[in-house]
């Protein structure tokens, strides 16, 4: 994972919201275990203990599971991981409308631009069978 990190949010919590897209993405399935908090820090280029304290933080929103002698692995709980993938995408699907509605586009303007873009950049055309079948994107 490429680590950039900004000056708008503590570094901690940006490594907490970067794990969570990896386990959210797949990168890290149900179960896997995480690389040694020395690891990821070398790897994200922080200190030690900010890692841990984002470990620390992911733990709490019962996403890894910390187990004595075997390291840190990623939650098995699908109910969690589901709940996270629907915070994470109400988050993007908010800031992408905030941007789109500052552009001065519609409602219906919007839709429009992402049903155009699914059709042009996807490969199997979902967007355009959803809308032909009346099961679009209202």
């Amino acid at each position: 994972m490429a680590w950039d990190f900004t000056d708008n949010a503590p570094i901690y919590m940006q490594i907490v919201n970067g794990l969570q897209r990896e386990i959210a993405s797949g990168a890290y399935a149900p179960g896997t275990r995480l690389p040694s908090v020395r690891d990821l820090a070398l790897e994200a280029g922080v200190n030690p203990n900010t890692m841990q304290r984002a470990l620390a933080e992911l733990e709490r929103r019962g996403l890894v599971n910390a187990q004595r002698t075997a390291g840190r692995f990623v939650t098995e709980d699908t109910a969690a991981l589901s709940e996270m993938r629907k915070s994470l995408s109400e988050t993007i699907v908010a800031d992408f409308y905030r941007k789109m509605r500052g552009l001065g586009l519609s409602d219906e303007e919007i839709i429009s631009v992402v049903r155009t873009w699914i059709r042009e950049n996807t490969a199997d055309n979902s967007a355009a069978s959803l809308s032909s079948q009346g099961g679009d994107l209202k």
